[in-house]
């Protein structure tokens, strides 16, 4: 099926949502999802320290089993990060994309407090319950009304697994808030990043960048039994420990096992319906070459007869205006013909 390999590797398939949540979605694996966001914004921001917030904090838990994996986090400089791996397409992908920002932001005014107390909490430290008490009614009951709407920026980061027909056919685009005739900058508390993985098609040598290096990880690491001899940085050493299959829980491994499933019936389905299509397309295409070529045929013996009767009419001593007037072809048919 288009060379699709289903095999399971050493390593867990990070376009499944548990592999995902091990590589990226753990508290031992912080470190790890800095690296691959600060790889994503070089030159634009540097991140620290952030904390996992609730992933429910940013949807509305539509049903949609198109969605893998959300991570939502809060860096220690105060920007918001989505993370959503996309395993296949579905209508209106795009515009999701835009309400689980835009409830991002919108959500940072709706819950002023709340906000304050996560970004003092990153700061600082968990406070106790006096603390925290004393600290939410030191809040101020009124504010400046444009206050209220400073916002932090939000970052959407979207992995995904197939190509998106509303996007560039490029593995990466940026979209940003922009005046659409000079391109400048507007708003930038609005940024967000879709990979669309098919159109990365670097080989590892050709990877000299961490960024590539990630990204050509992150495609091809479930079907490797070990981790390449170039992937030697400090950063890969951690994904091989925490990407190890071997290295699992029983009860992650259940979970993995069960989402693998779903991932390969999943990539099944869609070749079938792939092929399908195919077949389908061969056969319409064959049917309508068949068919052109019977009114081809048609027309080309209609021509011959044609010509046949025209040389009869011509042996009788008919003049050429005589034969064309009889058989409908022109004067220089009939010269060249006969």
């Amino acid at each position: 099926m288009d060379g699709m390999d289903l095999t399971c590797g050493h390593f867990v398939n990070p376009f499944t949502d548990i592999g995902f949540k091990i590589i990226f979605g753990q508290p031992a694996s912080k470190e790890l999802l800095i690296t691959l966001l600060n790889e994503l914004l070089a030159g634009e921001h540097r991140i620290e320290n952030l904390i996992f917030l609730d992933k429910e904090n940013h949807s509305d838990s539509m049903a949609d089993a198109g969605i893998i994996y959300d991570l939502y986090c809060l860096t220690d400089t105060g920007e918001y990060i989505i993370v959503e791996m996309q395993n296949r397409f579905h209508s209106s992908f795009l515009d999701r994309t835009l309400f689980y920002m835009c409830r991002a932001i919108g959500r940072q005014v709706e819950n002023l407090r709340e906000k304050r107390r996560k970004e003092r909490e990153l700061k600082m430290g968990k406070p106790d319950e006096e603390e925290e008490d004393d600290f939410l009614l030191r809040e101020p009951m009124q504010e400046n009304y444009g206050a209220r709407y400073r916002l932090s920026t939000v970052y959407g980061i979207f992995l995904m697994n197939f190509r998106e027909p509303g996007l560039e056919e490029k593995f990466r685009t940026d979209t940003v808030i922009a005046d659409r005739e000079n391109g400048k900058v507007v708003n930038p508390h609005f940024r967000q990043i879709f990979l669309q993985f098919p159109y990365f098609t670097k080989e590892l040598k050709d990877c000299k960048t961490l960024y590539d290096k990630l990204i050509y990880t992150l495609k091809n690491m479930q079907h490797w039994n070990r981790m390449p001899d170039a992937l030697k940085e400090q950063v890969f050493n951690r994904l091989e420990e925490l990407a190890a299959v071997a290295n699992l829980s029983m009860e992650d491994r259940i979970a993995y096992d069960k989402a693998l499933d779903r991932y390969r019936v999943s990539r099944i389905v869609e070749e079938d319906a792939r092929e399908a299509g195919w077949k389908k397309g061969l056969e319409e295409g064959r049917a309508k070459g068949r068919s052109e070529g019977r009114a081809e045929g048609r027309a080309e013996g209609r021509a011959e007869e044609k010509i046949a009767i025209a040389r009869n009419l011509k042996s009788l001593g008919l003049t050429t205006a005589q034969i064309v007037q009889a058989t409908g072809l022109t004067e220089e048919e009939i010269i060249n013909e006969l």
